[in-house]
């Protein structure tokens, strides 16, 4: 019977093992050792190595992949403290130090490094200045570049700064103050999180610059995988921010942005003033309201209740607590070093029906109340409306309809402050192409998986070090793995059903498909060993005496627990022993 029983449950796995074969790659031997799941997490695990970094062509005004002699392009500031207006030859202004290499978290390509941030709490500035200006005049524009926070990221900015182009510009003195014409990237300090794309824009009028926000920035990304942040901005002014190849933001520079491009067209005389006698209030109290005469200001809200009567089962001369009867005043207690013992008050039983104490009849809600009296409200015939001043046209207006023709890009820096170290940047794109950056976002999404696989091997390895070992999940590959996990999971089963279910996903989910919890119930029967002896009398007798014993020494450290509610000081230590020891 045992036999029959197990047929359906061993076809149910073959089938699988055959699935799993003919998906299998035929190019192997069919000779090889089969390792389970469970023999695999005691054994080492063969980590293939990640395929070989290798750099890819772009032309472009930026494409930077921190190959070669990066210092050559890559100049970081020595720009000097200002201490009472002078130049402090001592003190460097941005500390914080900078170096091309490869994660040490999560990697990606072997070989693949990028630009570090390497110290923590400091401020760091470094540039690339561009062989030839960009000028995307009627241009799309495409800013694209990967950031990895391998600490992650608590308090800091990671953008990058498209700086104004100049003949004045040298990589060595950039600073906070050096113009940009757009700042791309995330920034986030506790509760804060925004990936911001500012731009720079010229006042036709004035020739000033003013900064251009975002309204709506999306969150950045801060955990240790790359990701990719892609900024396109095109000739009519529609523009779209990426992250990870997913649309995050998009709109239009004209409607987006705060302050606005262009001002409105009229606005407010600030020399208008609101004429004395305008009335604003809508309504007033009706002045040929009278109080009526029958009208009590004085009447109290709420008034006794004289109709109440006291219930039968009340308790005049009952307290409403009484000392727990059942505490037990504790073995290490010390009276001179405690004072005298006294056990917790309880709710006294007595009153838990009616109430004990002096009876007193409840409150009601008057009848009589009206409270203070008011005149009605009216509308008030002589309301004008909410005065505002008049509109005149503004002398400052002006409308630029190409604010998408950015001011010329000179270089690109990096001018950040940051607790977290450890920041890479890699794989920067500026350029007008938004195809050549869809090369290099292949790159990216090639790198993240990867990434997400060394992500998945870290969590496995955490797993197994904390003893949580993962359920198997794998297909057998032939009938005789199918039998062994069979066998495994009904000894496991004998001993914890559930435990036997979260080893092995497969032969649980076969047991589900084929049986009904009836069946299943028989065959666990079957292979859980002969039924126990039915209990005479006389034994069950003695075992409702054990239980009652178990029962008594359950509650003991219970009522222990119950005093020590009341106790004016305690050995918590000693009283926590005694406990163990009762049970």
């Amino acid at each position: 019977m045992k036999s029959l029983a197990l047929v359906p449950l061993v076809l149910a796995l073959a089938s699988t093992a055959v699935v799993a074969h003919e998906g299998h790659d035929h190019s192997h031997s069919h000779d090889a050792p089969v390792v389970s799941d469970q023999q695999a997490a005691s054994e080492p695990i063969a980590v293939p190595k990640n395929p070989r970094f290798s750099p890819v062509s772009i032309k472009a005004p930026l494409w930077e992949q921190f190959t070669g002699d990066w210092k050559v392009r890559w100049i970081a500031s020595e720009t000097k403290k200002t201490v009472d207006g002078v130049e402090d030859d001592e003190l460097l202004r941005y500390r914080g130090q900078w170096n091309v290499e490869v994660p040490t978290k999560r990697p990606g390509f072997e070989g693949d490094a990028g630009l570090v941030v390497k110290t923590a709490a400091a401020h760091h500035a470094i540039s690339h200045k561009f062989a030839e200006p960009l000028d995307n005049t009627g241009k799309t524009l495409v800013v694209q570049y990967e950031v990895k926070f391998q600490n992650g990221l608590e308090c800091g900015g990671a953008y990058m700064k498209l700086l104004t182009a100049s003949d004045n510009f040298v990589p060595e003195k950039f600073e906070d103050k050096t113009p940009y014409t757009i700042m791309f990237g995330p920034d986030k300090c506790g509760y804060t999180n925004k990936v911001h794309f500012i731009f720079r824009h010229k006042n036709p009028l004035t020739g000033e610059f003013e900064e251009k926000h975002l309204k709506n920035p999306p969150s950045a990304k801060v955990d240790p995988s790359s990701h990719l942040y892609t900024l396109i901005v095109r000739p009519d002014n529609s523009f779209e921010v990426l992250i990870d190849n997913e649309n995050a933001s998009k709109g239009s520079l004209l409607t987006e942005f705060e302050p606005p491009v262009n001002p409105p067209k009229e606005i407010e005389d600030p020399e208008d003033k609101k004429p004395e006698d305008w009335v604003e209030d809508a309504k007033i109290p009706d002045p040929e309201a009278k109080k009526p005469e029958d009208w009590d200001e004085e009447a109290p809200f709420e008034i006794v209740d004289v109709d109440a009567k006291k219930p039968a089962d009340w308790y005049d001369d009952e307290p409403a607590f009484i000392a727990d009867p059942d505490a037990v005043k504790p073995e290490d207690w010390d009276d001179e070093e405690d004072g005298d013992w006294t056990p917790p008050q309880v709710s006294n039983p007595k009153c838990e029906k009616a109430g004990c104490g002096e009876w007193k009849p409840p409150m009601k809600k008057n009848p009589e109340y009206k409270g203070k009296w008011k005149a009605p409200m009216i509308d008030n015939p002589a309301y004008k409306g909410v005065w505002k001043p008049r509109l005149i046209p503004n002398p400052k207006y002006y409308e630029d309809l190409t604010p998408s023709n950015f001011n010329t890009i000179g270089a690109l820096g990096f001018e950040l402050w940051t607790m977290q170290d450890e920041i890479l940047f890699d794989n920067i794109y500026v350029g007008n192409s938004v195809e050549d950056a869809k090369k290099a976002a292949d790159i990216w999404a090639a790198k993240f998986k990867l990434e997400e696989a060394a992500n998945a091997q870290e969590q496995e390895e955490k797993r197994k070090e904390a003893g949580q070992q993962g359920p198997n999940t794998s297909f057998p590959k032939t009938l005789d793995e199918a039998l062994k996990r069979l066998d495994q999971f009904v000894g496991l089963a004998k001993k914890d059903p559930l435990a036997a279910i979260k080893s092995d996903y497969v032969v649980s989910g076969a047991l589900g498909a084929v049986f009904s919890v009836p069946l299943f119930i028989a065959i666990s029967f079957l292979f859980g060993g002969s039924p126990k002896p039915e209990k005479t009398n006389k034994s069950t007798k003695a075992e409702k005496k054990e239980d009652d014993d178990e029962k008594e020494e359950d509650e003991a450290p219970k009522k222990s627990e119950k005093s020590e509610g009341g106790a004016k000081k305690r050995n918590k230590k000693k009283a926590a022993s005694t406990a163990e020891d009762d049970e």
